[in-house]
C-alpha cells in the first residue's frame, strides 16, 4: 500500500521530569521511540517512515544511529509538528498516512492491520477504548453527569487519507491534540475502531519504572592463543599471527555475552545449548550461536537492557576495534549500540594472558521481562 508512517517525538517532556528526554529513556530494553520505529519496520507496509523530533534532542537521536528513516525537526506544538511531518512528504504522493505519538510504545501489529484495512473504505480511522469509570464534567461550580457509553478515549496510531488530512491543516490550532480532531472540527466522517487497553501513553516518569523487572547475568570465557588459527573478538575478525583455540571459532567475547544473557534469563549456559561434543558446532561462527540465543530469549519474552563487557588481553589493543565490536553485538542482540559498554583490560604482563598466550572476557548483562 502507498503509505507513510509518521512518528511524533518533538515534545518537551515537561511532565516526565527526567534529565533524559522521554523519547530516549530506556523502556523495556531500548529507547522509548525505537519501539514505534521497529514496529513500523516489522509491519513492512510503509514506503517511508518519518520521525519528527525536538531540535534540542539532535545529539540524542544521533547517538541512536537509526537507519532507513527520515528524521526532521518539529515545531513548538504537537499540531505544528504533525503539519511539518505531513508537509515533508507532500511530493511523495502517498495515498495514506499513519500518525503516531512516540509516547505510546505498546500498540500491536494487529492494530496497525486493522487501521490499514479501515482505510480501504474510510478517510479517517482512529482507535479508541471506552471507560469503565463514571464520568462527570465540571464547568465552573456546576457538575454534570455524562453517559460513559458516549465517552471514548482516543489513542494513536491514527490512519488517514493523506490529501484529505492535509487539506484540513489550515484549520489547525494549538488546542488540536490529535489529528482526528481536524476531522471532528470540519464535520467529516470518521471510523472508530476498538483500541487496546495495553496501548497506554507514557506521560510521567513512574509510567516507565520497571526496576522490579530487571534481571542480571554474569558470563566469563577464556581461550588459549595458538598459531594457525583465526582470531575473532566480539564477532570481528582481528588481524593476528595467532588465534583462539576452541571447538567453535573460539570467540571469548561472544561466548561470555551469550552466557551472561542466558544467566540473566535463567536459561542455562552455552555448553548446554551448544555442546563441544556435537560435530555440528565444529568451527561454527559464534555470531550464529548468539543469534540463536537471542531468538530463544525474545521468544520467552526477554529484552536486553544493557551489556557491560571487559575484554582482558595483552594484545591486541581493544580501543581500535571497540566501535566495530559494539555495532556487531548490537545488531545481533537487536539493541542500540548505546546499550553496550566495552572496556579493554590487561593483566600487566602477568600470567598466560600477560604473556600473550590467552584472551579472557567477563560480561554482565541485564534483561527485562516483557510481559
Amino acid at each position: 500500500m502507498n503509505s507513510c508512517f509518521i512518528i511524533l517525538a518533538g515534545g518537551e517532556s515537561k511532565r516526565f521530569n527526567s534529565n533524559t528526554p522521554k523519547p530516549y529513556t530506556n523502556y523495556k530494553g531500548k529507547p522509548l521511540l525505537l519501539h514505534s520505529i521497529d514496529k513500523a519496520k516489522i509491519f513492512n507496509k510503509y514506503k517511508k517512515i518519518v520521525l519528527v523530533i525536538n531540535k534540542k534532542h539532535k545529539n540524542y537521536i544521533k547517538n541512536l544511529n537509526i537507519k532507513n528513516i527520515s528524521i526532521i525537526t518539529g515545531g513548538k506544538t504537537r499540531a505544528e509538528s504533525a503539519y511539518i511531518g505531513l508537509k515533508s512528504i507532500k511530493k511523495n504522493n502517498f495515498k495514506n498516512v499513519i500518525i503516531h505519538d512516540a509516547a505510546r510504545p505498546n500498540f500491536s501489529l494487529k492494530l496497525l492491520k486493522k487501521l490499514m484495512d479501515g482505510l480501504k473504505s474510510n478517510d479517517c480511522v482512529i482507535p479508541a477504548i471506552q471507560t469503565a469509570d463514571s464520568v462527570k464534567q465540571k464547568t465552573s461550580n456546576i457538575v454534570t453527569n455524562l453517559k460513559r457509553e458516549d465517552i471514548y478515549l482516543i489513542q494513536t496510531p491514527q490512519a488517514f487519507n493523506y490529501k484529505k488530512l492535509y487539506a484540513l491543516q489550515n484549520n489547525r490550532g494549538t488546542e488540536v491534540t490529535d489529528d482526528a480532531n481536524l476531522f471532528v472540527r470540519a464535520g467529516k466522517k470518521m471510523k472508530i475502531i476498538k483500541g487496546e487497553i495495553t496501548n497506554n501513553k507514557i506521560t510521567i516518569n513512574s509510567d516507565i519504572n520497571l526496576n522490579n523487572l530487571i534481571k542480571f547475568g554474569l558470563g566469563f570465557d577464556v581461550h588459549r592463543l595458538v598459531p594457525n588459527k583465526k582470531l575473532y573478538i566480539g564477532g570481528i575478525k582481528i588481524p593476528s599471527l595467532v588465534g583462539t583455540l576452541g571447538h567453535s571459532d573460539g570467540d571469548p567475547v561472544l561466548h561470555a555475552v551469550t552466557d551472561a544473557i542466558l544467566g540473566a534469563c535463567s536459561m542455562g549456559d552455552i555448553g548446554e545449548k551448544f555442546s563441544d561434543k556435537n560435530k555440528k558446532f565444529k568451527n561454527i561462527r559464534s555470531t550464529i550461536l548468539l543469534s540463536e540465543i537471542i531468538k530463544q530469549t525474545e521468544k520467552s519474552g526477554y529484552l536486553i537492557n544493557n551489556i557491560d563487557i571487559n575484554i582482558i588481553t595483552q594484545k591486541p589493543k581493544i580501543q581500535k576495534y571497540k566501535k566495530q565490536i559494539t555495532n556487531c553485538i548490537a545488531k545481533i542482540c537487536h539493541i542500540s549500540p548505546t546499550q553496550i559498554n566495552i572496556k579493554g583490560k590487561t593483566t600487566e604482563k602477568l600470567g598466560l594472558i600477560g604473556k600473550e598466550k590467552a584472551i579472557a572476557c567477563e560480561v554482565i548483562a541485564s534483561v527485562i521481562k516483557n510481559d
